[in-house]
C-alpha cells in the first residue's frame, strides 16, 4: 500500500517525501487562495451579474455543501482508484471550474461551475494528505507536514489583499484565472513526481454511511454558517445544526455496526489521532480559525483604519505565521510535541486576549509585535496538531483518517467564525446598541482566548512522549514540570 520503495536509502526517501508535500502544497495553496479571495469581489461580481451582493453568498454557500457531500467518499475513492489518480482528477476539475468561473456571465453559471469547483477541493484536501502520508516515513513526517499546513496558513490572510487589488486593478473574473497556471503547474509535477498506489483490495462502497455522513456535515456546515448572518433567523438555523447533528450520530452508529463502514473510526481510539482532530485540536482550531475572522474587522471597524491599513496589520500576523516555520521542526524535537503544545498554546491564547487590550492609541510598534507574536503561536500550534494527529496512525487507517480529519477541521473552521461572530452580536444586543464598537471586540477576543486555552491546558493528558517517533524528542527532565502539573 505504500508508496515508499523498500530499497530506497533514507536520503531518497527523504527529498521523496519533501517534493510531494511541496507539491500537495502547491495544490492546497490553490484551493484555500480560492476560498478566501473570492470574499472581496462579490459586490462587483454582483453588479456583473446584475444582482445584489447578498445573492452572491449562493456562491459561497454551494462549495461549502458540495466539499461537505463529496469529502467522507474521498478516502474509499483514494483506497479504490489510487490516491495519486484522485488528486490529479481533484485538480483537473478544479481548474475548469475555476476557468468556468471567471468566464461566467449569469448567476446560474457561475453556481454551477462552483459546484463543480467544490468537488475538486472535497477530493483535494484529504487525498492530498493521504499522498503526504504514504511517501513519507515517521522520521520525515514532521518536516513534511510542515510543508502542507503553510497554505492554510498564508492563504487565509493574503487572500483577501490579493482579492482586493485584483478586483481593483484588473477585473474579479481574474480572482479565477490565477488558478489557471497554478492548476497546470500542478498538474505536471504530480504526473512527474508522485508514484501511483492503489489499495490491493479496496472495501465495497457504503451507500447508507456516504448518505448520512455527507447528509449530516452538510447540514452541520450550513447551520454554522448561517450563526454569521442572524438575519436569516434563528429557528432554520438551530433546526439545520440539530438535524445534522442527529444525521450525524446516525452515521457513527452506523459505521462502527456496519461491516465495510466508509469511514474506519478506529483511528480515534489512537490517543495522538482523537486529541489533535476531536478533542483539543477542534477545540483549539476554533480559537485558530475565530483569530483571522476578528482582526480585519477590529482594525477596520474598531480602529476606523481604511481596509489598505488594515491589510498591513494584518501583514505582520502572516509574517509571524511565515517566521514560526524554521524553528518548528527543531522546536519540537527538542521540546516533545506535549510541552509544545501546552506552552506555545497558552502563548498563542494570550496573545488573543491581548488582541482586545490594544485600542486605537496603542502605539503601533506594539500592535505589530502582537501580531507577530499571534502568528507565531499560532503557526506552531497548527503544524505541531496536523503533524501529532498522524505521529501514530497505522497503514490501513490512513485513508479514513485523512477523511476525518479535513472533516473535523471544516467543522472548526466554521464553528470558529461563527462562535466570534455569535460573541459580537450577543454583546452588542446586551450593550442595546446600533452598531459593533471596540468593546465588543473586547469581549470577543477575551472569550476566543479562553477557549484556545482550555483547549491548550487538555494537551496535557498526552503522555511525555507523545509522538516521539515523529519528533525525535526524548522525555527527560524537561517533562518534570508537567507531570507535577497532571498531578
Amino acid at each position: 500500500m505504500t508508496a515508499i520503495p523498500e530499497t530506497a536509502t533514507l536520503s531518497e526517501t527523504a527529498i521523496n517525501a519533501r517534493r510531494v508535500a511541496l507539491i500537495v502544497a502547491i495544490a492546497f495553496f490553490m484551493q484555500l487562495l480560492d476560498s478566501t479571495i473570492i470574499s472581496t469581489s462579490l459586490p462587483q461580481m454582483g453588479a456583473s451579474f446584475g444582482v445584489s451582493p447578498v445573492a452572491m453568498s449562493i456562491g459561497i454557500t454551494v462549495y461549502m455543501l458540495t466539499m461537505a457531500v463529496f469529502v467522507p467518499l474521498s478516502g474509499w475513492l483514494a483506497d479504490r482508484f489510487g490516491a495519486r489518480n484522485i488528486f490529479l482528477l481533484a485538480i483537473v476539475l478544479f481548474t475548469l471550474a475555476s476557468l468556468a468561473c471567471g468566464l461566467s456571465q449569469t448567476l446560474t453559471q457561475f453556481v454551477a461551475a462552483r459546484v463543480v469547483q467544490g468537488l475538486g477541493s472535497a477530493l483535494m484536501t484529504p487525498v492530498g494528505r493521504i499522498l503526504v502520508l504514504r511517501n513519507a516515513p515517521k522520521s520525515e513526517l514532521l518536516n513534511a507536514t510542515a510543508l502542507i499546513t503553510w497554505p492554510a496558513l498564508f492563504a487565509p490572510v493574503v487572500g483577501p489583499v490579493l482579492g482586493g487589488f485584483i478586483t481593483t486593478y484588473l477585473s474579479w473574473h481574474w480572482n479565477f484565472f490565477i488558478n489557471i497556471p497554478l492548476g497546470v503547474i500542478g498538474l505536471a509535477l504530480v504526473a512527474r513526481f508522485i508514484p501511483g498506489d492503489r489499495e490491493a483490495d479496496p472495501k465495497p462502497l457504503d451507500w447508507p454511511g456516504f448518505f448520512l455522513t455527507s447528509a449530516g456535515l452538510a447540514l452541520l456546515l450550513y447551520g454554522l454558517e448561517r450563526i454569521a448572518h442572524p438575519e436569516d433567523g434563528v429557528l432554520p438555523t438551530a433546526l439545520l445544526i440539530v438535524a445534522g447533528i442527529v444525521l450525524g450520530w446516525l452515521a457513527v452508529r452506523h459505521l462502527r455496526r456496519a461491516p465495510h463502514p466508509l469511514l474506519d473510526l478506529s483511528s480515534f481510539k489512537v490517543l495522538t489521532f482523537a486529541i489533535s482532530t476531536l478533542a483539543a485540536g477542534t477545540i483549539f482550531r476554533v480559537a485558530i480559525n475565530a483569530t483571522p475572522f476578528l482582526l480585519p474587522l477590529l482594525f477596520q471597524v474598531g480602529f476606523g483604519l481604511s481596509p489598505v491599513d488594515a491589510g498591513l496589520m494584518i501583514l505582520a500576523y502572516f509574517l509571524g505565521n511565515l517566521g514560526m516555520k524554521t524553528v518548528t521542526t527543531p522546536t519540537l524535537r527538542r521540546f516533545g510535541f506535549r510541552s509544545v503544545m501546552v506552552v506555545n498554546g497558552i502563548i498563542a491564547s494570550a496573545s488573543i486576549m491581548a488582541c482586545g487590550a490594544i485600542s486605537p492609541q496603542t502605539p503601533q510598534a506594539l500592535v505589530v509585535a502582537l501580531m507577530l507574536i499571534a502568528g507565531l503561536s499560532r503557526s506552531m500550534q497548527f503544524t505541531a496538531l496536523n503533524t501529532l494527529a498522524f505521529a501514530d496512525i497505522d497503514a490501513s487507517q490512513r485513508s479514513s483518517a485523512a477523511t476525518l480529519s479535513s472533516m473535523l477541521q471544516q467543522v472548526a473552521m466554521l464553528f470558529g467564525v461563527a462562535v466570534a461572530a455569535a460573541i459580537l452580536n450577543l454583546s452588542q444586543i446586551v450593550r442595546d446598541r446600533p452598531a459593533l464598537d471596540l468593546v465588543d471586540f473586547r469581549v470577543a477576543f477575551l472569550v476566543i482566548g479562553a477557549i484556545g486555552l482550555v483547549a491548550a491546558l487538555r494537551f496535557l493528558v498526552l503522555p511525555p512522549g507523545a509522538g516521539a517517533e515523529v519528533s525525535g524528542h526524548s522525555p527527560g527532565n524537561s517533562d518534570r514540570f508537567f507531570r507535577l502539573m497532571r498531578r
